[in-house]
């Protein structure tokens, strides 16, 4: 089975922030694979489906960002699943906006929503995909830049990055997350992006 799980803040104040974007990826799987995330369970909203003969569980955590840790373990201890078959996905400072990252294992890099999941697991030691927000100017403070939209030049990026991000998983699911790392994390190189 596969867990995937994207990291945001509940609520229409938060929708559109660049915080959102994991849960913007988790979107976009639920539309690709018809797997309504509609079900409140684990302190989330959540959906299931088989994709290839294989359970997939998407999840939202509701805690909002700094808990996301308690529902990340509520859904492994549930599901009994293996820490090697969770994927979390979300937003990082430091790759421009569109750019993504997968790896295998890392610190939380100043994430509170990394920092909450890796406290509540145990480990670090787990899949993750980022997805580039970039950082904001001198003047503006980080924690009003991830909770602000993205700008008119920054959208087309970031929607083209959660289409990216669908494919990469696809990529996990049929191949292996090396393949997909390989494949995604080569294309920023090829085209420049910063945060390397």
């Amino acid at each position: 089975m596969k867990l995937i799980v994207g990291l945001g803040n509940p609520g229409p104040r938060y929708d559109l922030t660049r915080h959102n974007v994991g849960f913007w990826v988790i979107e976009e799987l639920s539309r690709r694979w018809a797997i309504p995330v509609t079900q409140s369970k684990w302190k989330g909203m959540k959906g299931e489906g088989r994709i290839a003969n294989e359970k997939v569980v998407l999840l939202m955590p509701m805690t909002y960002m700094n808990l996301s840790g308690e529902s990340v373990r509520e859904a492994l201890d549930w599901l009994k699943a293996d820490i090697d078959d969770l994927l979390v996905i979300y937003d990082d400072l430091d790759l421009s906006p569109g750019s993504l990252r997968l790896r295998m294992k890392g610190s939380a890099g100043g994430h509170n929503g990394m920092k909450s999941i890796i406290q509540h697991l145990g480990t670090d030691e787990f899949k993750r995909m980022k997805v580039g927000i970039g950082r904001p100017a001198k003047r503006i403070p980080v924690s009003d830049y991830v909770l602000s939209p993205f700008s008119k030049e920054e959208s087309p990026l970031i929607d083209e990055a959660v289409g990216a991000a669908g494919d990469a998983v696809k990529t996990w699911m049929e191949d292996s997350f090396l393949v997909a790392m390989n494949q995604y994390n080569k294309r920023i190189v090829a085209e420049g992006k910063q945060g390397e």
